[in-house]
Order: structure tokens, then sequence, then C-alpha cells
């Protein structure tokens, strides 16, 4: 199975702009484009305890000078691993425009604050469901899930929903940004911002 890749290319130009200003170049292209299923989708990868890597698909929810912001349980298989070791790479991959960009860097909790303010913008099910699932925990069927649920409506009727204590927001601050853009013949374009003290520099690297 094999395809050439041929919509675009990375040139010096990206000298003259920041790792934010590429990524939401290429974030509004996969957001403007129905063929791209959840743009803000990333692969977040973490580590636990043991060293055993673990990766899963997340929403990014937040995007500043500052990282990426995505929610979950604290109790969340995710959280655990970012107790213990508070360091992750995410990737972004936009297929239909043969683009992935990739992040690493330190993962910290944001402030209660900010996920209030991001909880009250959920809709009223998905707040609901951040109570009701014990995230990553075993549990006998889905009705225990339903029976929830159905309780915590009654619980909050008529009322705001708050966020759960046991959940909330993440920030990872890259320290390294690459974008990669698929080209002809396998010799793609790959473009790395690394920060290197407290200046970003920008390297080609080999494909």
């Amino acid at each position: 199975m094999r395809r050439g890749y041929l919509r675009g290319q990375l040139d010096d130009s990206l000298s003259s702009r920041s790792w934010l200003d590429q990524f939401r170049l290429w974030f509004t292209d996969a957001s403007e484009d129905d063929a791209v299923l959840e743009p803000n989708a990333m692969q977040l990868a973490t580590v636990d305890v043991a060293g055993r890597p673990s990766v899963r698909t997340v929403l990014m929810k937040g995007l500043d000078e500052r990282g990426l912001v995505f929610y979950t349980s604290y109790g969340s298989a995710k959280a655990g691993d970012l107790d213990v070791h508070p360091y992750a790479s995410a990737v972004f991959v936009w297929v239909a425009h043969e683009r992935q960009v990739r992040f690493s860097g330190v993962v910290t909790r944001i402030d209660r604050g900010e996920t209030e303010a991001y909880f009250a913008t959920r809709p009223r099910g998905s707040q609901i469901s951040a109570w009701a699932s014990p995230q990553s925990d075993v549990i006998e069927s889905r009705a225990i899930l339903e029976d929830a649920v159905a309780e915590l409506d009654a619980r909050f009727a008529e009322q705001d929903i708050p966020p759960p204590p046991d959940w909330g927001g993440y920030r990872l601050a890259p320290d390294a940004v690459e974008f990669w853009q698929g080209r002809a013949d396998r010799l793609h374009d790959r473009m790395r911002f690394r920060l290197d003290g407290d200046r970003w520099v920008l390297e080609r690297l080999a494909p």
C-alpha cells in the first residue's frame, strides 16, 4: 500500500513565523475542510510508573502561546501516568491534507478557574457524563453508567452543573513542535521548532 503526497510543501518562509502561528494556519485549514473529522483530535502519549507507554485520542480544547489544553478525570489512567511522569507527546494527523504536527513537553494541571470556565461551555449531557463515569475503572455493565446518569439528571435538575472535584484540565507546554508535510517520493518536509534555553530554534529534519 503506497501513495504519493502532492498537496503541499514547507519552505524557508516558515522562519518568519512562530510554532503557534504555523499551527494556527494548519489548524484553520483543517477546521474549514469537511473532509477532516475532529480537527482538534490529538493522540496523546504518556508513560506509566513501570515505563510502559500508552497512547489515546483526546480533544484539544485550548491553544495559546503557553501550549495545548485538554481535559480528563484526575482518576483516569492518563492522569495517573502524568502524576508519575509529567511529560507527554501529542500528534495531530490530518490525512486529507497530508500533514501531521508533533508536540512534546511538560504537562501541568491548569488552574480551577480555567477548568470551571470551560466546563460551563460543555453540553449538559457531557457535563453529566463527567460526573457519571469513573474513568478508566472496570465496571460491570453499561447499565451502571446509565443509572448514574439518571440519578445525576435528577440531582442537578434545573440548576447549573459544576465540574466534578476530580476532573479538570492539563496544559502541554511544548519544548519541541515538528511540522510534517508529505511530499513525493518520500522526500517529506519536516520542520521542527525546538526550545533552546529561552529562544526557539527552527531546524529542518531529514525525512
